[in-house]
């Protein structure tokens, strides 16, 4: 019996959304990151992305638990000497909320090429609403 191997004709992407409305940041992340790496089917395959398509919608309403809002710190560099910002996780979520779930998928999913291409099939949005209707999204329940 021969070992199946997915190649890029075999793979079937979905479409995924899940509702991130009160519900702890890091469940969010975890099972937005093994969908986008397709390790819930039976043909994952590591050196193919046989992953799937994930909206994640309500972003805003997302939980942090502790005391993160204060003390969880968002760090990018401008490129400049002394270019390094820091900004809390609170005062990102009020300018930005959808920055945290990026962030938080982003590193969880492989720092290669491959990660690359899964981390551009997730789709972000603050609100309710999102335009992808028309791919027919599962709605996925998070734990």
């Amino acid at each position: 019996m021969r070992t199946f191997v997915a190649s890029s004709k075999t793979v079937d992407s979905q479409w995924h959304v899940i509702d991130a409305n009160g519900l702890v940041l890091g469940r969010i992340a975890t099972v937005a990151s093994r969908l986008l790496q397709g390790k819930h089917k039976a043909t994952y395959t590591p050196f193919i992305d046989t992953g799937d398509h994930v909206v994640i919608v309500n972003a805003s309403a997302i939980k942090l638990t502790g005391r993160k809002d204060d003390q969880k710190l968002y760090r990018y560099h401008s490129g400049y000497e002394g270019g390094l910002r820091e900004e809390r996780a609170g005062v990102l979520r009020k300018r930005r909320p959808t920055r945290l779930l990026e962030e938080a998928v982003r590193g969880m999913l492989p720092k290669t090429k491959m990660g690359d291409a899964m981390y551009r099939k997730l789709k972000v949005y603050a609100g309710s609403e999102h335009p992808h209707t028309a791919q027919q999204p599962k709605k996925i329940e998070v734990a």
